[in-house]
């Protein structure tokens, strides 16, 4: 592939994703419709909380450490976010003491 190629594709892509940014503010000219304000407010809650179900679904409770590192790691996100008020810190966290406990004490 040529480097115009290459080139055209990034143009294609930055204009696509700026057109779908700009939509929304194109289409309700400066006054948000109460639906979309709705969703605004609780979408994020909503996504969160499936997100927890989708990565708790899988923990054996009734397994040999029943379900230890998903439990430890869940109250290592909750201090952290409690503590710091960063999501990322609680992702990045989170996931490391996860992935420490199961890497390490897991045979």
């Amino acid at each position: 592939m040529s480097d115009k190629y290459f080139l055209l594709m990034i143009l294609v892509c930055a204009a696509s994703t700026f057109a779908l940014r700009a939509l929304p503010f194109i289409a309700f000219n400066k006054r948000t419709p109460e639906f979309i304000k709705y969703l605004g407010r609780t979408q994020p809650a909503a996504v969160m909380a499936m997100l927890v179900i989708y990565c708790l679904k899988d923990a054996d409770i009734l397994g040999g450490l029943h379900a230890m590192p998903e439990i430890i790691s869940c109250l290592v996100v909750i201090v952290l976010h409690v503590w710091k008020r960063s999501a990322l810190l609680s992702i990045i966290g989170g996931t490391a003491c996860y992935m420490i406990i199961v890497q390490n004490f897991m045979l």
